[in-house]
């Protein structure tokens, strides 16, 4: 286990906002330790890299914030906001997720965090993230915002050409021609992997489900 009391006897009795930080990561716990506490306006008053002493922790420092790793083992990040809510219900939790889905995002606020943002989020999306959930609010970050928002359009997301690179033109050209992966590969004196990487993106850029779907948008569209 590798836990930090900041103050293990004494309460925290300031109007700053007290922090607990649980990752596995030393690192990162590090690093958000000496960003949050060279602002005047927090304090990290513990940090764990473990689930379960995240717990005991929230219980002895009832802390204001926690930010919650999602991914940890054997405790996971789900499991110990269910308790940490249970045994210190004025914290309040954020998850911090490598996982941009939706999905993480909405297990996370189910077991009653009130916040979640992802580790491409900036320094200045994290701290807005704390202050927000000081205040009462609910906080998701714009990365996962912004998948939400493409998932509920779906189908009326319209395919953008101009997102494809010159290689990817050529590679669409290629299979309107109806040349396969393999011969593809050949004529552009590339790998098939290469290929294959080329047409995973040419379809999530241009938000098309398979190849039919882009022969079909190929033929409608004339974009080649």
């Amino acid at each position: 286990m590798n836990l930090i009391l900041k103050s293990p006897s004494i309460p925290v009795m300031n109007s700053k906002i007290t922090i607990l930080i649980v990752d596995d990561h030393k690192l990162i716990r590090d690093t958000w330790s000496f960003i949050l506490n060279s602002d005047p306006r927090f304090q990290v008053v513990a940090e764990t890299n473990s689930g379960e002493e995240a717990i005991e922790l929230a219980k002895s420092a009832r802390p204001a914030i926690v930010l919650m790793d999602v991914n940890m083992a054997p405790m996971n990040g789900v499991d110990a906001t269910r308790q940490i809510r249970k045994f210190s219900p004025a914290s309040k939790v954020i998850g911090v997720s490598m996982h941009s889905q939706p999905a993480y995002a909405k297990k996370m606020l189910q077991v009653g965090a009130v916040g979640y943002v992802t580790k491409n989020s900036s320094k200045e999306e994290m701290i807005n993230a704390i202050i927000e959930v000081s205040k009462g609010n609910k906080f998701i970050c714009d990365e996962v915002k912004t998948i939400l928002s493409e998932q509920v359009l779906g189908d009326d997301v319209k395919p953008n050409i101009n997102l494809l690179s010159q290689r990817e033109v050529e590679i669409i050209d290629l299979i309107k021609q109806g040349l396969s992966s393999k011969e593809i590969a050949s004529k552009l004196d590339i790998t098939l992997k290469t290929v294959e990487v080329h047409r995973h993106n040419i379809l999530k850029k241009l938000n098309l489900k398979n190849t039919a779907a882009l022969v079909n948008f190929i033929n409608n569209a004339g974009i080649v």
